[in-house]
């Protein structure tokens, strides 16, 4: 059924009859007359009760009054959702990090977002860490954090936070009377790590790496609770900034201990690509980024 007829039944039926209905569709009485007798036609079946003063629907008639206005409400929602989308406000962004440890502080964000933002759907692409820049060069995802400013034509980086990276262990570890942990120290230690390859590990790659050590013994535990349940324990020590632990109850027996004499420092970059730069929803989801992990 085309979408004029649709119009056609719900103007009449609200306007009460055809007279009434000419100034809204712009159209003649008698081309709408005309219009109507074919959908009936093609129906087989009446839609209106005509009177002088009245026209009401037919049971057949009130039953084609809801399609209506449930296909046409449907089209405008439609347009302006694409309307929405053409002027930039409204869009899906897919993130990726380079470690799985600043997902951590995610779910609040997207919660955030969703209030505040219900037009702009953010969703995490666990698969993408530890290749994020490939990947959104290949455009499997829209935002890219690192710890690495990239150099690549096509992208563009802003740098929205700055943590420093920790030694944790048990008070009763034998790395734990140091004021900080040098990089030899770590020849010697059991390191507990998220997750390979290595050269995604902070701590490895800007102090152990550069400085060629190896810890006697590395082990991956992706669950961060039990890697602070095996510390704590004292089976091994763990490098992460503490605001990623945030979330979790700490017990009493860990401490942290400053990586190097200057400490493990690092900044994070977000990076998108350039020809997204100027997109609404992008630039809202930027801005809402750097303020809420600004203050992680």
């Amino acid at each position: 059924m085309e979408i004029k007829y649709l119009k056609l039944i719900k103007t009449i039926a609200e306007e009460g009859s055809l007279a009434n209905s000419t100034e809204k569709l712009f159209l003649t009485q008698s081309a709408l007359s005309h219009q109507l007798k074919d959908l009936e036609l093609q129906l087989g079946f009446k839609v209106f009760f005509r009177t002088r003063n009245k026209w009401t629907l037919t049971e057949e008639g009130t039953e084609l009054y809801k399609i209506s206005n449930e296909v046409l409400e449907s089209i405008e929602k439609g347009l302006s959702n694409i309307k929405q989308i053409r002027t930039g406000s409204k869009g899906f962004i897919k993130v990726s990090t380079e470690c799985y440890s600043f997902y951590h502080g995610f779910p609040s964000f997207i919660q955030k977002m969703g209030l505040f933002h219900p037009e702009i759907s953010v969703e995490l692409i666990f698969e993408a860490t530890h290749q994020p820049i490939s990947k959104l060069l290949e455009n499997e995802i829209d935002v890219a954090i690192v710890t690495s400013k990239p150099s690549h034509k096509d992208l563009w980086t802003i740098a929205f936070f700055e943590d420093e990276i920790f030694a944790i262990m048990h008070t009763e570890n034998k790395m734990s009377h140091e004021k900080f942990i040098e990089a030899t120290v770590f020849s010697n230690a059991h390191l507990i790590i998220h997750s390979y390859p290595l050269e995604t590990v902070t701590v490895y790659e800007k102090l152990l790496k550069p400085n060629k050590v190896t810890p006697y013994k590395i082990t991956a535990v992706p669950l961060t609770q039990v890697a602070l349940e095996m510390i704590d324990a004292n089976l091994g020590i763990t490098c992460m900034p503490k605001w990623a632990l945030k979330s979790f109850k700490l017990s009493e027996n860990l401490i942290y201990r400053p990586i190097g004499r200057n400490g493990l420092k690092r900044k994070h970059y977000l990076v998108i690509r350039k020809l997204d730069k100027n997109k609404k929803y992008i630039n809202d989801f930027i801005s809402n980024f750097k303020e809420h992990f600004s203050v992680v």
